[in-house]
């Protein structure tokens, strides 16, 4: 009997554990089993690897192998344990040596022919690797610049099985190793997107984006078709600072999971997701019949989550946004497991005034029942527009507007933003959170309490039942928002007005 071992990592949502790989050779009927909880995909490893070695004129024990994934109450998911099964296998057949390779952990998939394919979720594999104290990591080599991202770990980027075996064998014999490049990844920095200077007209539009760009605040627009209600929401990620590159490698993570990275390795842009209105709950808050996937919250955490056509969405879908939107995460429980992922996003929700979308002015256009009407906009319901923090009525764009100037393009609003959001981390550094919407209530009704003269117009709302204590914290929110931009240290009764007529669709002054 001999025993191989090596590591390999599992996920749980994009939370990774270090899995001890273990293959035992002893003699018998031909056999290879793997044991610790695999799912298809991982119970199938032992013909890929069959095959792979054979074609790859590697000797696999004749008898039977038994694999352990440990520890064996975690499931194991994909074919990403592969590599790490052949070669703890070989390992065990001494092909390679169990101490060169007990301590690396090994990610990707074997192709019959015995190269090494790129696999899901190596960025968070790689992140939880080093959690554990792993200080070399075995990836395939498509999936290297992703892989590289993570500092404090060597990686090693491998095309074919054979060619890891000679290297191993060098490590054994104590001989140098050939250099082993890593392309530098690629960012979406440099991606062109879409600019605030093509809308035309809509100031006050203009400016509500600006103020929840600047405090991380959630928005509603109520308009007819052809306003421009997409087109402003589809610019918010424009005028949004860089992410810093902790919440760019978390965003990655979320997209490494999902297989949807593409060229651009490392998002260090606000992702922009807009889901259309026929998702499903899965879609949106996560899950799946398999392993349990992100969906779109998770998606957009750190970014945008657009609802276009909010109100054609599924009233059960809708009213599932709440918890994310207090929580900033989403925790999906199965009979058998359970993940939670990241979802720290700005929601923009879009809504025509009515099914035929003419219900505006007058209205006189409008073929749509009072029923109808009320119906159409009670889809979102008022807990859910209680967490929106600006509410916006977008007038048609007028033959005037078109005739005006342009306005502003969106590196101008950027820098405003950019400006605020400083002031909001210099402000709120060291109590647990950096910009003003997600600034908790408790703190800004007690140590950042604003004088009474300052916060009468709030007061008389909550006393009059047009504002709920959600509301009224809100609104303190965005008044802050709104003197951050003017650059000055506290809000006065102006801002909160102007924060008021905001998230109470009317016109301010």
């Amino acid at each position: 009997m001999s025993l191989g071992r090596t590591r390999s990592v599992t996920l749980r949502g994009i939370e990774g554990t270090v899995v001890d790989v273990e293959a035992n050779a002893s003699q018998g009927l031909p056999a290879f089993t793997v044991t610790g909880m695999p799912d298809a995909a991982c119970r199938q490893s032992p013909e890929r690897i069959r095959a792979a070695c054979g074609n790859s004129e590697l000797e696999l024990p004749s008898g039977r192998i038994t694999v352990n994934l440990s520890p064996a109450a975690l499931p194991k998911h994909g074919s990403g344990f592969d590599l790490a099964i052949a070669v703890a296998a070989l390992a065990a057949a001494g092909v390679v040596a169990t101490e060169v390779v007990r301590d690396i952990v090994h990610l990707g998939e074997l192709a019959l022919d015995g190269s090494i394919r790129p696999v899901y979720g190596v960025l968070p594999a790689v992140l939880a690797a080093v959690a554990a104290g792993v200080t070399h990591v075995v990836v395939p080599a498509a999936n290297a610049a992703e892989a590289a991202l993570v500092p404090g770990v060597l990686i090693t980027p491998m095309r074919t099985l054979p060619e890891l075996v000679v290297r191993y064998d060098l490590v054994r014999k104590r001989r140098p190793l050939p250099d082993l490049p890593i392309d530098p990844p690629a960012t979406a920095a440099a991606r062109e997107l879409p600019d605030l200077r093509d809308v035309s007209g809509q100031e006050e539009a203009r400016h509500a984006l600006e103020v929840a760009a600047a405090g991380g605040h959630h928005m509603a627009m109520i308009g007819p078709p052809g306003a421009g209600k997409t087109m402003i929401a589809e610019r918010l990620p424009g005028i949004l600072p860089p992410l810093e590159r902790a919440d760019a490698l978390e965003v990655t993570a979320i997209h490494s999971v999902l297989g949807a990275l593409g060229a651009e390795v490392l998002i260090d842009r606000a992702p922009f997701v807009a889901p259309h209105h026929g998702a499903s709950m899965a879609a949106v808050i996560g899950g799946g019949s398999g392993p349990i996937r992100p969906g779109a919250v998770s998606r957009a955490h750190r970014g945008v989550l657009f609802l276009d056509e909010s109100p054609e969405f599924r009233r059960d879908v809708l009213d599932a946004l709440r918890q994310p939107l207090e929580a900033g995460r989403v925790t999906i429980a199965r009979a058998d497991r359970v993940a939670t992922y990241p979802a720290r996003f700005q929601l923009v929700l879009a809504a025509n005034p009515c099914p035929c979308g003419k219900n505006y002015g007058k209205g006189g256009g409008c073929s749509c029942s009072v029923l109808m009407r009320r119906g159409y906009l009670n889809k979102l319901s008022g807990p859910l527009m209680d967490r929106v923090d600006v509410h916006l009525q977008v007038a048609p764009v007028t033959r005037a507007s078109l005739a005006g100037p342009g306005g502003e393009p969106s590196a101008a609003v950027a820098a405003r933003v950019v400006q605020a959001r400083e002031r909001q981390a210099r402000r709120w550094h060291g109590c647990g959170w950096q910009i003003n919407g997600t600034a908790p209530g408790p703190a800004l009704r007690g140590r950042w309490r604003l004088p009474r003269e300052t916060t009468m117009v709030l007061d008389r709302a909550l006393e009059t039942g047009t504002l709920t204590m959600r509301g009224y914290d809100r609104c303190l929110r965005v008044g802050w928002t709104l003197a951050d931009l003017q650059e000055l240290d506290a809000p006065g009764p102006e801002h909160l007005l102007r924060a008021l007529a905001l998230r109470t669709s009317q016109a301010a002054a």
